[in-house]
């Protein structure tokens, strides 16, 4: 049974208003710092700075008033071109300036290493606008344990979730207003991930990063999908929105921002061997293929979910797969979570704990 619609609609409209409750109404200058990433000598850190207009009203927090009135701030607010953002992490400073959009993008060396005893650390972060302090802020920082085997890169879209991120009316309607039977996450996603995780022995707490050819505007709704579907978090890094100038007004192709993202992984974790995962309905068999001819060695192995489903496509795909296999790497197209989990498990990736999950997770 689903549930009201009118509870789904306030539920919605209420995590569409969330990023401007920071500035309790009163406008100005905000920073969004999303989730970074990194090892104990050096993070990255993206995030956006705003000037948002103020409420004008009088309206309670937590009123549908005040929602909706959130929510046209938000549509009306504008990026911050030219704003100081200093960032602060164990005793290290840096200091980077927003391009036209209001985007950040920082790459952080440390003078002194991260503590390995928690992955999780937090960089504050202080904003300037012309010369004057304005805001600050806090970010959080994923940094794997020293014991780390094995660094994970997922697409969301048609890999995690049926279609619909790039599609913001569509992903809001599956997440939040479809029938509990039409589910948004593809069955098992959340226990392979989990298995993935967790490594052959519960310890690993690997690198799940998840790349997006969303725009970034809808990072608080795949935050709640993660958070509904259980799905390892981590860093979610997108394609639109970002970095856009006058000579390049459109967003790099989906493919070429993959490539930019994996290639700056393996580079940040340059002893680890990667997973990849994504559909075919695309080109990540493609763009991961030429991954493992770049970089012979470090890809273990391709999932690719099989959302095509015709016979040229499939044999496109069985092409790569003997292509990679030249290097050293395994490329299975798969049409469920299981079959990539149980190909994970015969090849050490995860344990049978994590299959038995996979196993019997719910249709």
């Amino acid at each position: 049974m689903s549930r009201h619609p009118r509870q789904a609609l306030r539920k919605l409209l209420h995590i569409a208003a969330r990023p401007m409750k920071s500035d309790r109404g009163r406008g100005g200058i905000v920073v969004h710092a999303y989730r970074g990433y990194g090892t104990a000598h050096e993070v990255y850190l993206m995030g956006r700075v705003f000037h948002q207009p103020s409420l004008g009203l009088p309206l309670a927090e937590g009123t549908l008033a005040r929602d909706v009135a959130d929510v046209v701030r938000r549509g009306v607010r504008w990026g911050v071109g030219e704003a100081a953002v200093t960032l602060r992490l164990n005793g290290s400073t840096l200091t980077v300036t927003t391009d036209r959009d209001g985007y950040y993008d920082a790459r952080m060396r440390l003078d002194t290493p991260l503590p390995l005893d928690h992955s999780w650390h937090h960089a504050d972060l202080d904003v300037h606008v012309d010369g004057a302090h304005t805001v600050s802020e806090r970010a959080e920082i994923y940094v794997p344990p020293p014991t780390v085997d094995l660094a994970v890169i997922s697409d969301i879209d048609d890999t995690v979730m049926y279609t619909g991120v790039a599609n913001k009316l569509k992903m809001a309607y599956r997440l939040f207003l479809e029938k509990a039977d039409r589910r948004t996450a593809f069955p098992g996603v959340a226990a392979f991930y989990q298995a993935l995780f967790d490594g052959t022995d519960g310890q690993r707490r690997r690198p799940m990063l998840y790349v997006s050819r969303g725009p970034w505007s809808i990072y608080e709704i795949l935050e709640a999908f993660f958070q509904r579907n259980r799905i390892p978090v981590g860093p979610i890094l997108f394609l639109r929105e970002w970095g856009l100038t006058l000579q390049r007004p459109w967003p790099r192709k989906a493919s070429d921002h993959k490539v930019m993202v994996i290639e700056r992984m393996l580079a940040l974790y340059d002893t680890l061997p990667f997973v990849l995962i994504g559909d075919s309905g695309q080109e990540d068999p493609e763009t991961y293929a030429r991954l493992v001819h770049d970089h012979p060695g470090r890809i273990r192995a391709i999932y690719i979910r099989d959302v095509d489903h015709s016979a040229a496509r499939k044999a496109d795909i069985a092409r790569l797969a003997e292509e990679v296999d030249a290097h050293d790497c395994t490329l299975l197209l798969a049409d469920s979570s299981l079959g990539m989990a149980e190909h994970a498990f015969r090849h050490g990736l995860i344990s049978a704990d994590g299959l038995a999950a996979v196993r019997h997770s719910p249709d």
